[in-house]
């Protein structure tokens, strides 16, 4: 049987949103600041499964979408989503 695992990071800020400066909240991005702050994380699976292709963060790799020249690859899929505060 297959079997499929969804991780929801729910709170854990990549990038920050278009509105931010409204708030006050320029420059958030909680997992970007955290990874330059221990000067790069290792977060291999998740980094399999796509965390790299999202944001920049120190330490985990932008990987390509299939095996090519025996480079690193997905394993997974990946996304994020931005709410709208009114």
């Amino acid at each position: 049987m297959r079997r499929a695992a969804i991780i929801v990071l729910d709170g854990v800020g990549i990038g920050e949103a278009p509105d931010t400066a409204a708030y006050g909240d320029t420059g958030s991005n909680t997992l970007g600041n955290l990874s330059r702050a221990v000067k790069g994380m290792n977060l291999p699976n998740l980094q399999r499964a796509g965390l790299g292709n999202i944001a920049p963060l120190e330490g985990i790799a932008h990987l390509l979408l299939s095996r090519l020249f025996g480079l690193a690859f997905l394993v997974g899929r990946f996304g994020h989503a931005a709410g709208l505060v009114s």
